[in-house]
């Protein structure tokens, strides 16, 4: 389908006077029926790009959304913007509703379904959907497939699996936000310059918070107030209330009506502020933020920019202010590097799931080996990496009667683990690594995500300031280059700042090296 008829599609169906940069290309796309992965800023319209493609290609379409609010927020949109006939399938509903929506997504009378990977693991489910032969499958806040299913989220990895036992619809992916590594692994710009954003440096954490509280009782509203742990979230909300300012925490610790009621008063303009860890935001399509405030670190330049992109959607201006105590890295370091495995534990899982003659539930493997969930799904997902394993469209798991050595595949599965566990500390550096910048920080977060930038971008702390880091003595090669370091393997140069360079290696994560240092001693070669 050509250009000019999208964009037409686009006025007629959505409204819409012109298509925001990427839209057109992946509606193309995915008409002419390839598998396509869309990097879109966050409120960049990455819904409209299944909704054109079903509209003009034909429904049904089944869209898998994290959050049952995030499904909800996008029902009510497609039926106020009349393109058609929406449902989310979730474990809210009755089982004769249920029956319902599926019936009329079987008879082509629903255009588009909504639901999380978690009902997939329900055989009758899976076998309607399979039945309905959806001809579109759209993976919502698709980075989640990376930074949720190793750990507490593992349907999210089975999806492939789902995708085929559907026939292999068209499949589209969508994010706000991936760095490479993340891209690679579910198959942009970034620039929001309405947004300032600045680093306010501490070394006392007392002070640190109490200026995080002057912050916000006196800046502007709605805001957003991020925070690494629950406990915090709790204490800095009841200071806050002290203050006179209308606020309330938000963590997956809550109870689930409260968090949902907290959601609906911030988005209704009833609550200014909400102080909460990474559980509150996905999904958040609320316009007007006008402060999005981190009290720690993030543990990665990815989810720092998928937070602060929560904040003036509306294209009015906007704050991001992260106050920084280099202690805090610790935390996120520790973090980073937390649920190690050991090979006599994959060992385990993996004789485990070969033993058994028929397909097992995760769940029966925690019982049978005493190991934790996260260690059991950690090692699932380490040992299908190495074909020793698979995960069926139910969510069971089975041997793939392969015939490989259990010993050499638990001692790789591990290194694998250890290989990834060493990714997340880089990432948690690269963060740093913004936060103690003395140049442009909008282009600092661009080149993290393979962006060319030319700074000053005037609406960040350190532009303000006329800062301006000395240049590099040498670029011995350029941005977006692949190179080959002999320990670390290949690799893409990043950015440069003074006289350092950022790589991030496929294998070895990011790694700041000294320009001096890479030319004298020949550590890169071109790839």
């Amino acid at each position: 389908m050509a250009a000019h008829d999208i964009a037409e599609a686009a006025r007629r169906i959505l409204g819409f006077e012109s298509l925001r940069p990427g839209q057109e290309s992946a509606v193309r796309a995915v008409l002419d029926g390839r598998d396509t992965l869309a990097v879109l800023p966050t409120g960049s319209g990455k819904s409209a790009i299944y909704q054109l493609a079903t509209a003009l290609g034909g429904g049904p379409a089944v869209v898998v959304s994290p959050l049952l609010a995030l499904q909800l927020d996008q029902v009510e949109s497609i039926e106020d913007a009349d393109v058609g006939d929406a449902a989310a399938l979730n474990s809210t509903l009755s089982e004769s509703k249920r029956e319902d929506l599926l019936d009329e997504l079987d008879a082509h009378e629903l255009d588009f379904l909504f639901l999380a990977p978690e009902q997939f693991a329900n055989d009758e489910t899976l076998e309607r959907l399979e039945e309905a032969k959806p001809r579109l499958f759209v993976v919502d806040e698709a980075h989640c497939v990376s930074e949720w299913g190793h750990d507490f989220r593992p349907d999210y990895l089975r999806l492939g699996s789902v995708i085929e036992a559907l026939g292999h619809p068209v499949t589209l992916a969508l994010t706000a936000t991936a760095a490479p590594p993340v891209r690679a692994e579910i198959v942009r710009g970034f620039d929001r310059p309405n947004i300032h954003l600045s680093v306010q440096t501490f070394f006392d954490d007392s002070q640190k918070r109490r200026a995080v509280v002057d912050c916000v009782a006196e800046g502007e509203t709605p805001a957003i107030v991020y925070t690494a742990t629950r406990k915090h979230a709790e204490g800095l909300a009841a200071e806050l209330a002290e203050r006179g300012v209308d606020v309330h925490p938000y963590h997956a610790g809550l109870g689930k009506r409260e968090r949902e009621a907290t959601q609906e008063r911030f988005m209704n303009d009833e609550l200014d502020v909400v102080v909460a860890t990474i559980a509150f935001g996905m999904g958040v399509d609320k316009p007007n933020v006008r402060s999005v405030v981190h009290a720690e670190i993030s543990d990665s330049v990815d989810s720092y920019s998928q937070e602060v992109g929560r904040g003036g959607r509306d294209g009015e201006p906007a704050r991001a202010v992260l106050f920084y105590r280099p202690e805090d890295v610790g935390l996120r370091r520790f973090f980073a590097g937390s649920g190690h495995l050991r090979v006599d534990e994959v060992l385990e899982v993996a004789e485990a799931v070969t033993a058994a003659r028929e397909p097992v539930e995760p769940t029966e493997l925690k019982e049978s080996t005493h190991l934790s969930e996260t260690k059991v799904v950690a090692a699932l997902g380490r040992l299908e990496e190495a074909g020793v394993v698979e995960f069926l469209p139910d969510g069971r798991v089975e041997a793939t009667g392969a015939d490989v050595d259990l010993d050499e595949a638990a001692g790789n599965a591990v290194a694998a683990q250890e290989g990834r566990k060493e990714y997340e500390r880089t990432r948690v550096d690269m963060s740093r690594g913004y936060a103690e910048t003395h140049g442009c920080r909008r282009a600092y977060i661009l080149s993290y995500f393979g962006e060319a930038f030319d700074a000053p971008c005037g609406n960040c702390d350190n532009c303000d300031a006329g800062r301006t880091p000395a240049e590099p003595l040498d670029e011995p090669f350029a941005i977006g280059s692949r190179v080959r370091h002999h320990e670390w393997g290949e690799g893409t140069v990043q950015r440069y700042e003074a006289d350092a360079m950022v790589v991030l290696f496929d294998e070895g994560g990011y790694r700041t090296l000294d320009v001096d240092v890479v030319v004298e001693r020949g550590l890169l070669k071109r790839a």
